[in-house]
């Protein structure tokens, strides 16, 4: 099976500061990989780039999106081809209820039954008529967040830190979406390929991630097994990763 995604000498900009240098990575079908890494290291530039947010210029190498090069598309493009993406902190969306938007999606295609059910699977049927985050509390903006990614089916799922602002509560059902929505059960109709930041690492009592990364300064310093990584980022923190790059 090919790739799903090539991430090839990745560098990008923002404003006047490059955020990424050089990042270069494969994503398989089926696969779940997670990316490590300090705060300010450029976890989140790199999935912004991803999707293809005006914000983040890319300057050198290319994004392939199933074999096809997608590094100047727009995003809703990406989007239709099968790139989804959950935010570390989505904004409110006024005007536009949680219903509505999960009726767009063409998978849904305005089955109103179907969007309830979904969203009473995700504890948010009582939110349906409610304009799209507006005052909801951290826990409930990742199920919202992942909802509409169980709407929108993507072939490729991009989730920043879904565990931030998530209390021990509400972060095992967290859990539970993220498994279904990465569902690799024999069989199963939907098979997606996940690339998962987080910088705790607390995600991962709850999902399995097949390979992990650690990005500091814009660089990749290593890759391996995401546990052994963890491992050693909670023994020595992320100082050690950065001596491993220099």
């Amino acid at each position: 099976m090919g790739n799903v995604l090539e991430i090839e000498d990745l560098t990008v900009e923002v404003g006047d500061r490059r955020v990424l240098l050089g990042v270069s990575l494969t994503l398989g079908q089926k696969e779940t990989k997670a990316i490590f890494g300090p705060n300010g290291s450029g976890k989140t530039s790199l999935l912004m780039a991803i999707m293809g947010l005006p914000k983040y210029k890319v300057v050198g190498g290319r994004i392939l999106f199933k074999g096809q090069d997608v590094t100047s598309m727009p995003t809703e493009e990406r989007a239709r081809l099968g790139i989804g993406i959950s935010f570390q902190r989505p904004p409110v969306v006024r005007g536009v209820t949680l219903k509505d938007i999960l009726l767009a999606s063409p998978k849904l295609k305005g089955d109103e039954e179907s969007a309830l059910a979904m969203a009473r699977r995700a504890r948010l049927a009582e939110f349906l008529g409610r304009d799209v985050n507006q005052g909801f509390s951290g826990g409930e903006i990742k199920r919202a967040e992942l909802l509409q990614l169980l709407a929108q089916r993507p072939d490729l799922v991009l989730l920043d830190e879904p565990e931030s602002g998530v209390d021990l509560v509400n972060i095992t059902f967290i859990g539970d979406m993220i498994n279904e929505l990465l569902d690799r059960r024999p069989r199963c109709q939907y098979s997606r390929s996940g690339l998962i930041i987080t910088h705790t690492g607390n995600i991962l009592d709850y999902i399995h991630a097949d390979r992990g990364y650690v990005l500091v300064n814009g660089k990749i310093s290593c890759e391996g097994n995401p546990r052994q990584i963890l491992a050693t980022i909670r023994a020595g923190g992320y100082e050690e990763c950065a001596r491993c790059l220099s």
